[in-house]
C-alpha cells in the first residue's frame, strides 16, 4: 500500500506536470528520493521521474538542484543513463530519465550473492570506462554504489550523477539534520569518510573498488552495526584481503584491488582509466 507521502507526491506531480508527463505508478522509493514511471507525451515514450523527498529538496534549494544536475546533461557515453529533462514541480525537484527494464545491481546481488569473477570484472572495467570519461568532463560521481549500477540485457548503465553532485553543492550544517551526506558509508572513499569538501576522481575509484569487493566477495570490504564503525573501517582498517574470502580470485585481480581501495588517493591509481586497465590486463 503507498504511503500518505508517496501518494500526496503522485497526486501533486500527476496535477502539475500533467501537460508533459502521464504519471502512471511508483516504481521505487528511496532515502533521497521516490521515482515514478510515466509516459512522456511529447515523445510517446516511457521514462522515470524522480523526485527529491521534501526534507532534502529543502536543504538544497530547488535552484541549486538544478543547476547542478543540468551539469550532467552534458555527459554522452553509451553506459551513462542520460538526463532528459528537469524541472520543479510545486517546490519538489524532479529529474527525468530513461526508464531501464533491466535490474539494479543490488538486486542481482541481493538475488545471487555474489558473482563469478569474469562477470564482476567485466561489469566493475565498464563502470570505470563510463566514470573515466565523467572524469574527463570534470563530473565526480561521488555515489557509485550498486543501486547506481543498473544492469539490462547485458549492458551496464551508471545512474545518478545529480543527486550526489546537488548534495556536494550544498554541504552545510543544513544537510545534518536530515540526515544526508554526499556519498553511502559502504562504499566512500577514506577522505569522504573524513568530511573532506572536495574529491576527486581517484574518490569514484575508490568507491568501485568497494562495489568491485562486494560483487566478488558477497560483502563490501567494511560494514559494522552503525555508521561510524564503517566509516572508521575505510579511514583505519585494513580490508581483508580477497583471497581470504574468495580463494579462487587471482592474485594479480587481488593486488589491484588492495591498491584501489588504498587508503591515501596518492596510493591509489591516478585515474579510474589506470585501474580498469589494470583489472582488463
Amino acid at each position: 500500500m503507498r504511503s500518505t507521502a508517496v501518494q500526496d507526491l503522485f497526486d501533486l506531480l500527476k496535477a502539475t506536470l500533467t501537460d508533459r508527463y502521464q504519471i502512471e505508478r511508483e516504481i521505487g522509493s528511496g532515502g533521497m528520493a521516490t521515482v515514478f514511471l510515466a509516459r512522456d507525451l511529447k515523445h510517446g515514450r516511457q521514462v522515470a521521474v524522480k523526485a527529491l523527498r521534501c526534507e532534502l529538496a529543502a536543504a538544497i534549494g530547488p535552484q541549486r538542484f538544478l543547476n547542478e544536475i543540468r551539469i550532467t546533461a552534458n555527459l554522452h557515453h553509451p553506459h551513462i543513463l542520460p538526463l532528459f529533462d528537469s524541472g520543479v514541480a510545486d517546490g519538489y525537484p524532479y529529474y527525468v530519465m530513461p526508464f531501464v527494464r533491466g535490474e539494479s545491481l543490488r538486486r542481482k546481488l541481493i538475488r545471487e550473492g555474489r558473482l563469478p569473477i569474469r562477470e564482476a570484472l567485466e561489469i566493475a572495467v565498464t563502470v570505470a570506462k563510463a566514470l573515466a570519461y565523467a572524469h574527463e568532463q570534470s563530473v565526480v560521481h561521488r555515489d557509485i554504489k550498486p543501486e547506481n549500477i543498473l544492469l539490462h540485457r547485458g549492458e551496464v548503465l551508471v545512474a545518478d550523477f545529480g543527486i550526489a553532485l546537488a548534495l556536494h553543492a550544498a554541504r552545510s550544517s543544513r544537510l545534518t539534520p536530515v540526515g544526508f551526506s554526499p556519498g553511502t558509508p559502504h562504499y566512500m572513499s577514506p577522505e569522504q569518510a573524513g568530511g573532506k569538501a572536495d574529491v576527486d576522481g581517484r574518490s569514484d575509484a575508490y568507491s568501485l573498488a568497494c562495489v568491485l569487493y562486494e560483487m566478488i566477495a558477497g560483502e563490501p570490504p567494511f560494514s559494522g552495526h552503525c555508521v561510524r564503525t564503517i566509516l572508521n573501517g575505510h579511514v583505519n582498517e585494513r580490508p581483508p584481503s580477497l583471497r581470504v574470502v574468495q580463494p579462487s580470485v587471482p592474485k594479480r585481480i587481488e593486488r589491484v584491488v588492495r591498491k584501489a581501495l588504498a587508503k591515501l588517493p596518492v596510493d591509489r591509481f591516478a585515474s579510474v582509466g589506470q585501474f580498469a586497465e589494470a583489472l582488463a590486463s
